[in-house]
């Protein structure tokens, strides 16, 4: 891979590239490093999977690999990372399907091996004297090729293994590749399912607001031609709203965008339909799984390795028998026999393993690859399978990953129809509009006349302002100019610049929109009815004159009353054309709500401060009205005392009885004066405060004029008042002295009284004249505060739609809470249950589980009775199902355990009886060993069969024929017959051994033999001596044994007596 990659000549990362192929699960493993291209990777691939190039896709978690891009641009090579290769041309609708597994068969590589042959494989016991040395070499070849067969057994049971885990190590490459794929597509379906939610949102609001402006044409039509212009706009092609459009050019678009809707919703619901298949074929995709469970397939394999261990401990035993046998050969060989075993013994004890060998081990074996071999084969069907279901399965994804790029075109497509669709509808939205724009602009007049005032009204106040700062500044100045000139030289302070004064401030504003129709608050109602209220009341606004802090107020309220109507025009027609998706439209009503809420508080609070002004001058207003009657009267009082004075300085005399009434009648007026002066400041004092109090400057410089003036008043001679008081000490005087006082001095003193009075009356009349211009004042503040309740009363009204819809949502807002609440609730009560359920299951133990059970399901039950429903009636149905059911396996497991308690009283009595029967079986035993060693040591006369004691005896034609009662024709061979012989001097009479080899044969005919009787003649015929073919003379076709015997130990040889000699 490295020489194929191109890599270059600097230090770079390398490392191993894991890759999968999702249509087979094979991996492959590439040497490579960081800058090898992708392309480069995929023709190594192509070499290794038989992939072409332009059908290979290679997947990287969920980032496909282009070609031209290095490894490192997805930081590989990396040792834990894998990739996975998908063929692309598989996935085609038409592509045929993969083959299904295939395996090699295992006999050709492991075939079993031949069976022995002595010829093959000699051994010098071969050729041994002995039977049984001579039987031994048969026994090792034998155990020879068991062990080479279970060792062929045991390859090819580890390679089907080997075989069954790559399929399975396969099997999950297959399912990540198809996870792998699934993610892929579920990110892809995710996008294109937001992107579809967002379109149809958008296509709803869309055909709804057209649906109503094609519904509701007409309609508005005909509100544009009730409409009329203002006459001041009027011309002779334009008298009402309708007169703005064309009305044959809207028929016309009106019936274009009718038919251009109906298609477009056509299409729509076909494109709806056409999702909701795909979106259908998709879920069900995702929900499809393969059959087969790789890890319930993983434990399957698992638990057959146990077949492997079995075959281990087989070829185990078999491998120590085989060494035992080659030990005894080897023993044999060197004629150095074991004390523990001789090798007739060995020979003995090797019939029943070489039966064990043939009858256990070996089919054992072969039974452990039988079920190997099926494990082979399951797993060759369920791969298969899998790859079967893999290549349907991205069939699948392909065809659904199509659909999804056909979908996303479209939305490309739908979006533009959506633009063109607002182009063409925007002429019918203009007609809508016509009427709110129109009274937007009524109300855009109005605000800026409002404003223009505001703007006027807040340059006066400026101007006042700055007015009362020039007069307290000269003030001051002259203040310190009349402190200090005493000192100073008038000279001095001119040229140090201290006689100069402030100069006026005036505040100029040039006059602007002066082109503005002349329109109030009421006309707009008149001239441009608004659609949704009609039958509102009109709201009558006086002009707004003066500067004060009222007017100024009056007017900001009457801009802003005007800049909301303005705003409140469009405001339906933007909610209804333009789209709010529903986390923006769930601000827009939360801040809405909010707004209103504060804007209610605020207009509370203001009315709640309107109220106290209003009863504040209402009660200022009543004490202005008390004080003015009581100086009415007052007054009324004094003029009535003067003319009587008058009178009766007419009719005066010299008299002392008169000066005396004179004087009491001077005190009287004095005494009237002073209880006319102190009210009077009284009252003037109250104008001050209750003016003060009110906030107006100009007035409270005026009382304050007054109140000089009425001190003055009060006391407006001082000199007057001594001249008045020595007159009187001199009438006293005169009066204790009986003398009289001139008439001259009297007139004077009256005279100046009148002059008094009358300066007086004039003054009293000023007051009046002052008191009529503040109750003009207070009428004017009242007509204001009139104007400002109005305003209020339509910033009420205009807000009451705000606080109805803020209502509404509310509403809404405490049903979606009050569900919550319920839904709440109902969860904490069940959690309330499960927090039950976990401290009964986990504070009882098993004994008494079901008690707790059965005790929970009765309170929950009782609950129910006491509560009434309340939702989790299925809950407590399942706890008293689950109580029920832990009751009956309660009981089942006491009763089990009563069970159990017996079953293991009765297993211990067996198990005494079995340790009995034991005793008596071992003893049983020992006596049939005895037995039988004592059978072995009989001979046998009955079927002679291997390891039995045989005895045979010398018949006359010098053969040895076995003693049995059942067949005559076992006779001993003639090897045996020799090692006999070799042990005796002579040949023994009767022979007895331990058979170890039984030859079974047949007689066959002999061919014919020349024969010479009495001197020669000749005569040809069939002899039925013992020949060759026929050594014991028996007849053709019959069958005799040749019997092979060991000799046995402290055995006596029976031989015949030796002949007696000749005397």
């Amino acid at each position: 891979m490295s020489s194929s990659s191109g890599v270059s000549e600097g230090v770079v990362q390398r490392g191993k590239l894991l890759v999968h192929v999702a249509e087979n699960g094979r991996s492959f493993e590439l040497n490579c490093d960081e800058c090898t291209l992708v392309e480069s990777v995929q023709r190594y691939l192509e070499m290794l999977s038989g992939i072409q190039l332009n059908d290979q896709l290679l997947l990287y978690l969920d980032m496909k690999l282009e070609p031209q891009q290095p490894l490192s641009a997805y930081k590989l090579p990396l040792e834990d990372r894998e990739v996975f290769l998908y063929n692309k041309s598989r996935m085609r609708s038409n592509s045929t399907p993969p083959q299904p597994e295939e395996i090699e068969s295992l006999e050709s590589i492991n075939p079993d091996p031949p069976l022995p042959s002595s010829s093959n494989d000699p051994h010098p016991l071969d050729d041994a004297s002995d039977p049984a040395l001579k039987v031994l070499p048969l026994y090792e070849r034998q155990f020879r090729y068991h062990c080479q067969l279970a060792d062929a057994i045991y390859q090819r049971t580890l390679l089907k293994l080997e075989m069954c885990e790559r399929l399975s190590r396969e099997q999950r490459v297959q399912e990540k590749a198809l996870e792998i794929a699934r993610g892929n597509l579920d990110h892809i379906y995710k996008m294109i399912l937001r992107n579809y939610s967002d379109f149809v949102k958008r296509y709803s609001h869309q055909q709804r607001s057209h649906s109503n402006l094609l519904v509701n044409f007409w309609r508005d039509l005909e509100r544009l031609r009730s409409v009329k212009l203002i006459p001041a706009l009027q011309s002779d092609n334009r008298k009402c709203l309708s007169d703005f459009v064309k009305e044959e050019n809207l028929r016309k678009m009106v019936e274009d965008c009718s038919n251009s809707h109906r298609q477009f919703e056509s299409k729509v619901e076909d494109f709806k339909e056409e999702f909701k298949e795909l979106k259908g074929s998709t879920e069900h995709l995702f929900s499809s799984e393969a059959s087969i469970n790789n890890k319930v397939f993983e434990r399957t394999i698992k638990e057959h390795r146990q077949y492997i261990d079995d075959q281990k401990s087989i070829m185990q035993a078999l491998s120590k028998d085989i060494s035992m046998v080659k030990k005894l050969m080897d023993d044999c060989l060197t004629s150095q026999p074991s004390n523990s075993l001789r090798p007739h013994d060995a020979v003995s004890a090797l019939g029943p393993m070489y039966e064990g060998h043939d009858k256990n081990y070996l089919p054992k074996l072969q039974a452990c690859e039988g079920a190997i071999s099926n494990l082979l084969m399951f797993c060759k069907d369920k791969k298969s399978e899998m790859i079967g279901f893999v290549h349907g399965y991205m069939q699948k994804i392909a065809y659904i990953q199509y659909t999804i790029r056909d979908v996303r075109y479209k939305f490309s497509v739908f979006n533009e129809a959506i633009n063109r669709q607002n182009d063409q509808f925007e002429q019918l939205k203009v007609v809508r509009g016509i009427g709110p724009a129109y009274r937007a602009c009524l109300a855009e007049i109005v605000r800026r006349k409002a404003s223009m005032k505001l703007y006027m009204g807040m340059a006066g106040q400026l101007a006042e302002k700055l007015a009362s700062k020039r007069e307290s500044e000269v003030r001051k100045r002259e203040e310190f100019i009349k402190v200090h000139s005493l000192y100073i030289p008038h000279d001095i302070l001119s040229l140090m610049g201290l006689y100069d004064t402030p100069s006026v401030c005036d505040v100029n504003v040039a006059p602007f929109d002066s082109n503005l129709l002349d329109l109030d608050i009421p006309d707009l109602d008149r001239f441009a009815p608004e659609r949704n209220n009609e039958s509102e009341d009109i709201i009558e606004l006086g002009d707004i004159v003066g500067t004060n802090k009222l007017e100024v107020e009056n007017a900001k309220l009457k801009a802003e009353l005007a800049s909301v109507t303005a705003r409140l025009c469009f405001s339906p027609l933007e909610i209804e054309f333009e789209y709010f998706d529903e986390g923006k439209m769930d601000i827009l009503l939360k801040e809405g709500a909010e707004k209103t809420n504060e804007a209610l508080r605020l207009k509370d609070e203001y009315v709640k401060q309107l109220e106290s002004v209003l009863n504040d001058k209402q009660l200022q207003c009543g004490s202005y009205e008390k004080r003015i009657e009581e100086l009415e009267r007052r007054l009324s009082d004094q003029y009535s005392l003067e003319h009587k004075i008058d009178k009766d300085d007419s009719f005066t005399t010299g008299k002392v009885g008169d000066s005396k009434s004179e004087t009491s009648s001077e005190r009287d007026v004095q005494g009237h004066s002073g209880q006319f002066s102190e009210p009077m400041d009284d009252a003037l004092y109250g104008y001050n405060s209750l003016v003060t109090k009110s906030g107006v400057d100009k007035t409270s410089k005026i009382l304050d004029d007054n109140m000089t003036d009425s001190s003055g008043m009060a006391n407006p001679n001082p000199n007057l008042d001594s001249s008045m008081r020595e007159p009187s000490r001199d009438v006293n005087e005169k009066d204790e002295n009986e003398e009289t006082v001139p008439d001259v001095g009297m007139q004077n003193i009256l005279e100046e009284k009148s002059n008094q009075l009358i300066e007086l009356e004039a003054k009293l009349e000023a007051a009046k004249v002052e008191v009529a211009t503040l109750a003009r004042d207070l009428e004017i503040s009242r007509n204001l505060l009139d104007e400002s309740q109005v305003n209020c009363v339509h910033l009420e009204k205009c807000l009451h739609e705000a606080r109805k819809e803020a209502r509404t949502h509310l509403c809404a807002a405490n049903s979606k809470a009050s569900d919550y609440n319920k839904l709440r609730g109902s969860t904490l009560k069940i959690r309330s249950l499960f927090e039950r359920l976990k401290s009964s299951v986990s504070s009882a133990d098993v004994s008494s589980f079901a008690d707790s059970l059965q005790s929970l399901s009765q309170s929950l039950t009782n609950s129910v009775n006491d509560g009434g429903d309340d939702g989790t009636a299925e809950f407590r149905e399942c706890v008293h199902m689950l109580a029920k059911k832990v009751g009956i396996l309660a009981r089942h497991r006491a009763e089990l355990v009563d069970r159990y308690t017996k079953a293991e009283a009765a297993q211990q009595q067996l198990t005494k009886e079995l340790d009995e029967s034991k005793a008596l079986v071992n003893t049983l035993y020992l006596k049939h060993q005895s037995e039988k060693q004592a059978n072995k040591e009989k001979i046998s006369i009955g079927r002679l069969e291997l390891h039995e004691i045989a005895a045979f005896v010398l018949n006359a034609a010098g053969y040895y024929t076995a003693i049995n009662r059942n067949c005559s024709h076992y006779y001993l061979s003639p090897e045996s017959a020799a090692l006999y012989a070799d042990s005796v001097p002579h040949n023994p009479t009767c022979i007895v051994g331990q058979i170890v080899h039984i030859e079974r044969q047949t007689v066959k005919p002999s061919p014919p033999v020349q024969t010479d009787h009495n001197g020669g003649s000749s005569q040809s015929g069939l002899i039925s001596g013992p020949t060759d073919a026929n050594p014991y003379g028996l007849a053709v076709g019959c069958e005799f044994f040749v019997v092979t015997v060991a000799m046995l130990p402290d055995t006596a040889v029976h031989t015949p007596p030796p002949p007696a000699a000749a005397s």
